[in-house]
């Protein structure tokens, strides 16, 4: 009969405790992650390709304001997740699935600054170019954004908040020799 080399690795049980502080408070250390940098871009570009239509000749055109309701729309958005967050808004009503609604708007916003950047770079005004380079540039942005709201919901973590894991090891040990 032959005996195994190394003895079976123990059985491992753990915990994860979530800690959520629901009290409303401001809070700048956001800014500093990726996420609260991409919102602080997105919202700079979304405001600059509103002023380089609204600074056109063409602003009233059809064009221009569907372009500036896209990028008015998404500086608002952004904006405003930008705010929730520095205010631990989030935190506070962590029932809400944020990380797959930003997703979710991330996705549509990409598509949106899709259609009118093209839309408004064939017009062939240099402000209307410079807007849909602008559109272009949140566009992608906003893909990334969506790519890591994506691989965050795919690991389970938090859209705010910590959460503790802790792992209890036990050990079987052999009887004693008699």
């Amino acid at each position: 009969m032959a005996y195994p080399s190394q003895p079976p690795a123990p059985p491992t049980m753990g915990s994860a405790n979530t800690v959520f502080n629901t009290q409303v408070r401001f809070d700048p250390s956001y800014l500093k992650t990726s996420s609260g940098i991409i919102k602080v871009v997105l919202v700079v570009f979304s405001f600059i390709a509103f002023v380089c239509v609204q600074a056109s000749a063409f602003w009233s055109n059809g064009r221009g304001v569907f372009f500036n309701f896209v990028a008015a729309l998404a500086f608002l958005y952004s904006g405003g997740m930008l705010l929730l967050y520095m205010f631990h808004v989030v935190e506070k009503y962590h029932n809400v699935k944020w990380l797959k609604i930003e997703m979710i708007v991330s996705v549509i916003f990409v598509f949106l600054y899709l259609i009118v950047s093209t839309i408004a770079v064939a017009f062939g005004s240099p402000a209307f170019s410079a807007a849909g380079f602008f559109g272009y540039l949140s566009m992608a942005l906003y893909g990334f954004d969506a790519f890591i709201k994506a691989k965050a919901l795919k690991a389970g973590q938090l859209a705010q908040g910590h959460q503790t894991v802790s792992k209890q090891v036990h050990m079987v040990t052999p009887p004693a020799l008699p």
